[in-house]
């Protein structure tokens, strides 16, 4: 499939069973895999309308659904080893979507020898699509994304979506804010300069491996907390930083564990 296909794809899948959910679902379905991690019948079925396109496209790929792997596991293992793999996230951002939040998204990466070659990331309320591409760029509807370089560091804005770490501060910082609480809100908002830097305690694939993508062909940077660089076949023990660039990618690792 060309890139373009794969965003029609997303495009097509959300006007068909996410949208029409959009402030509309019943009770009955809303689930809880996890306390407080919720799903809905719009993640499961775009995700089984995602996977089987990306699959028939692509017999031999492995496709690392969230929901599938909440069922099953051991597709992490296949997916880690994969020559050629897909994660696919069909809503991120689920509690913004069951809340009424237009801040949701379809997401997609494609990986090749473990590296993310490809990425798509559909806001369907804002009608944004993201693409970038290995070396290519990144996009948004079309345009060309450069992240601008981040100024002194008293005036880094960071955010994060861990709530304990809400209101604390880095060394000299300002206190961290809430993010937009969707991976795929938040990297473009990164992106486009609406943030500095974005701490995560989790690291599940199919949230950041379409946004790692977005944000290095944009100039920014992305580091695991204890100064390793991210591997988005893995689902690592420590929390990453997204970063406007790798000097403020190394500042924030150097100082993280001192939050105020």
């Amino acid at each position: 499939m060309e890139t373009d296909d794969v965003s029609t794809l997303l495009r097509e899948v959300a006007a068909e069973v996410i949208t029409p959910r959009f402030r509309s679902l019943d009770a009955d379905e809303i689930a809880e895999k996890n306390p407080g991690d919720l799903v809905t019948i719009a993640d499961r079925e775009a995700e089984v309308l995602i996977t089987e396109a990306l699959s028939a496209a692509y017999p031999d790929a492995v496709v690392l659904g969230e929901e599938a792997t909440s069922v099953d596991a051991s597709v992490l293992d296949r997916y880690a080893d994969a020559a050629h793999a897909f994660t696919v996230d069909p809503v991120d951002g689920t509690k913004n979507f069951v809340h009424g939040s237009p801040d949701h998204a379809v997401m997609a990466a494609e990986l090749r020898e473990g590296v993310v070659v490809r990425s798509w990331i559909w806001q369907p309320q804002h009608e944004r699509m993201y693409v970038a591409e290995l070396g290519a760029g990144a996009f948004r509807n079309g345009e060309r994304l450069t992240r601008t370089p981040a100024g002194a560091p008293s005036t880094w804005r960071g955010a994060t979506s861990r709530r304990r770490w809400l209101g604390r501060s880095l060394p000299g910082h300002a206190p961290l804010e809430l993010t937009w609480v969707s991976c795929g809100i938040d990297y473009p908002h990164l992106v486009e300069g609406d943030a500095d830097y974005l701490l995560y305690s989790r690291t599940m694939p199919w949230d950041h491996a379409p946004g790692r993508l977005l944000l290095t062909e944009a100039g920014g940077a992305l580091r695991l907390l204890d100064a390793h660089d991210y591997d988005p076949t893995r689902i690592h023990d420590v929390g990453l930083v997204a970063a406007a660039d790798r000097e403020v990618a190394d500042a924030v690792v150097a100082d993280w564990d001192r939050l105020a």
